[in-house]
Order: structure tokens, then sequence, then C-alpha cells
């Protein structure tokens, strides 16, 4: 009796474990649903008009592939290239390809449509070609593996009326700015992917997307960083690190030293922190640099903290202080809660400041994601978005580094203020998810369980 007891006993827990092991199983099939308020107008990776934002760079990459890709920790990894190493002088390098790589519309990855791919983003590059790979050179020295890993520098094959990629998902319904469906490909060089398809719904606010998560009829809705708290109650989020910078870009340099006064009067008057605990509940970190520290290990040393009284002081020493118009893209909710925030600080400290629709304000409140775990290219990067002088990075050291950016901040062009988190609510029924440090996805390798959210 006893024995026959124990027996069933281990019988159960067999049918136990083996049930459990069914329902943690990865499975094959079903639609990843996604709703974004942003539009990808665009499946160009090179297209220099689009707005750069993590989700289309996460939609692009299930397209496209890059030759290099960047790990957590910022060091290198093969995709297309199984190896690079560069030439004497570090400006030229030679990078030997993946062979078998096909794309979409089954032609073989060859090295002349790599270079010709990304010819179209660096006109300038000199890219020749080998039986089995390509070689760059560049009239100056830079860090070119990590370039390769950025999202326009993309491998794409250009035909008349369409562009193709050698991606795990191939474009099957394509709506711009609306509506764009991928389709697995099973024959995808790195593995086929476990989804069947997924679905990118754009111009969603966020109350539809809301309404959509909870219904099921979306398993990754964004979340604005202001949110992240309250959300992440009730709501099953994945965030990135602090990865956008949000700053205040003046339209031109000081002309005087007066006028420099007022800029450093203005930032001494931002109360960065209350910015981030009132207003983005957490959502991010205060920024006294343009790269977040976690990123370089120094952001420590720029000073973030409100000084009331040193503002004033400045300010006193301006015998005429002039009014700056504030502008800031009025379909970004955040940009409107921050404008108010930093005009109040600004009055506290004497000055005027008044936002304003005009196309050319006195200075515009911007948001700037990180393109790169590499911390060069990264300052390279986000510099070309504000526009700002090239940084002057005489070497590759973090003191090279450090002091690049703080010949920028020395300008007083550029006023840092945040950096903020990027998040997305995922469903229950989304398993293993994972997205890197600076917010992009690892969709191929997901899997959808039955049931709802």
């Amino acid at each position: 009796m006893k024995l026959t007891c124990y027996q069933s006993i281990a019988i159960g827990s067999i049918l136990l474990a083996t049930a459990a092991s069914a329902a943690t199983r990865p499975r094959y099939g079903g639609t990843l649903h996604i709703q974004m308020q942003g539009p990808i107008t665009s499946l160009d990776p090179a297209d220099a008009s689009q707005p750069d934002t993590l989700t289309r760079r996460n939609a692009l990459g299930l397209i496209f592939d890059t030759l290099l890709s960047l790990d957590n920790r910022g060091r290198l990894e093969p995709r297309l290239a199984l190896s690079w190493q560069p030439e004497p002088g570090n400006q030229a390098w030679q990078f030997t390809l993946r062979p078998g790589v096909r794309f979409s519309d089954g032609t073989p990855m060859t090295p002349e449509i790599v270079a010709e791919s990304l010819t179209r983003s660096n006109p300038v590059w000199k890219i020749s070609t080998q039986e089995s790979g390509i070689i760059i050179q560049l009239e100056s020295g830079s860090n070119l593996p990590s370039e390769l890993a950025l999202a326009r520098n993309s491998i794409a094959k250009f035909a008349p009326g369409s562009i193709v990629g050698t991606g795990a998902f191939i474009p099957s319904e394509w709506d711009p700015g609306k509506r764009l469906v991928l389709t697995a490909r099973d024959d995808y060089w790195g593995g086929r992917p476990f989804l069947d398809s997924v679905e990118f719904l754009m111009r969603k606010n966020l109350h539809d997307e809301a309404v959509a998560y909870e219904l099921g009829q979306s398993q990754v809705i964004e979340v604005p960083p202001q949110q992240v708290h309250h959300a992440n109650e009730s709501r099953q989020l994945q965030t990135s690190k602090p990865v956008e910078l949000m700053a205040l870009l003046f339209a031109r340099d000081a002309q005087s030293a007066e006028e420099t006064k007022q800029r450093k009067a203005l930032t001494l008057s931002i109360d960065r922190d209350q910015l981030n605990r009132v207003v983005l509940q957490d959502g991010g970190e205060p920024a006294g640099g343009l790269l977040p520290d976690w990123l370089t290990g120094y952001g420590f040393l720029f000073p973030h903290g409100a000084n009331i009284a040193a503002a004033q002081q400045l300010r006193a020493e301006v015998p005429i202080a002039h009014a700056w118009t504030v502008g800031f893209d009025v379909n970004d909710p955040l940009a409107g809660l921050i404008a108010d925030r930093i005009v109040l600080n600004a009055n506290d400290a004497g000055l005027r400041l008044q936002i304003s629709n005009q196309r050319t304000p006195d200075i515009r409140l911007v948001r700037v994601p990180l393109e790169s775990l590499d911390p060069g290219v990264a300052l390279i990067q986000i510099t070309n978005a504000l526009q700002l002088p090239a940084p002057k990075l005489l070497g590759e050291t973090t003191d090279d580094l450090y002091h690049a950016e703080n010949a920028l901040l020395q300008s007083e062009r550029v006023l840092p203020l945040l950096h903020l988190r990027v998040a997305w609510a995922v469903s229950k029924t989304v398993k293993n998810w994972e997205n890197t440090a600076d917010g992009i996805w690892d969709v191929p390798d997901l899997w959808l369980a039955p049931g709802k959210p």
C-alpha cells in the first residue's frame, strides 16, 4: 500500500515536471503586436530625413543586419562580418564577410553589394572589395568598427522600387506611417525566429495603447518616462538604462561675455533633481553631461545641482539681460511639462524665458537618443544630431573622451538636463524578452505563450 502510494506520488511529480517543462519550452508561431506613437515612414536605414527613435531602430533591426554589433559592455561582436583587423595607422580596416548569407530575395550577399550599401550612408568613405570581404579607408582615424554597428550602417540591397535586407524578418505588409507587418524568414542565416510575424501599429496615443494592452490586443506598448513608476505597479515593464538626452540647445554661440554669464545663470537655476523626482517620477537621472555616467564612468564630474544664489549673482552682473524664447515639440507632453518648470526656475534667478511656438526660438528643448554603446561614437553622434562642432578627440582613452566632452559643454551652446529611460509594457505571454542597455530588443529569440496578458 505504501509502495503504491509512493509510486503515485513519483508519477505525479514526473507529470507535473513534464507539464512545467512543456509550459516553458519555446514555441514556434504567433504574431507579436506592438503599438507605438511615432511613425515609421521609410524602411531605408540610411534615410537621414527620418527621426532617430529606438522603436524605428528595433523595427529596422529585424529587416537588416550590420557588419558588427556591440554587447552591453560595448565590446564588438561579429554579425555579417566574421573578422576585422586594422592596417597600420587605423586609417584602413579589412573585414572578412560571413559566407553563405543571402538577402530576403535570395540574392547572395557579396562584397560589392556591401560596399555599395555602406557608400550610400557614408559617401566620403573609400571602400574597395576583395574576394571574401571589403577594405574601408578613411582620411583620418576613427573607431570604424563601432561605427559599423550603428543602425544607419545596416547592409541593404537596392533595386528599382525595393530595398531588401539579410535580417530575420521580411516586410509583408507596409502602410507607411501607419502599419508594418514583418514575416519570419525560414532561411535566415542566424536560424529561424520563433515568431511567425511582428506587427507594428503606429500613431497610437497613450490611452489607445493602454486599452489595447489591457484587452490583450497588443503585447508591447510604449511607456513614457514619467509613467514608469506607476506603470511598474500594474504591468510587466522592461526598461533601458538612461539612454535619451534631454537638453536645452541655443540657436547660436554666445555673442558676448554678458550673454555667457546669462547662460551660466540659466544652467545654475534649473533644478534637475526636482525635474527628475517630480516631473519624471524618477524615470531618468539628472544630467550635467551629454553622455550618461553609466556609459563613461565620469559623468559625476559634471555638476548638475541647482544653485539659485549663484545664478542670481551672475544675473546681477549683466546690466541688460535679454529675454529668450523657448521652443519644443508640441506633440511631446513631457517636453511641455519640463519647459514650464524651466521657465519658473529661470524666473527665480531673474531671467526672462518665454514659451514660444515660433520656428526659430532662441532655445530649443531637444531629446536625443543614444546611438551607440561605444562612448566615443556616441559623443560624435550626439553632436551631429545637435549640429554642434565635432568633438576634438585626441585619442581613445577615458581622459580624451572627458576633455572632448568638457570642451563642448564649456561653449554653453548646450545645457544637459536629464537622461531618460525608455520603457515598454510587455505582456506576460511574451517569453524570453531581452533588451540591451541601450534599448535594442532581441526579438528573434523571444516566443509567445498562449493566454491573455
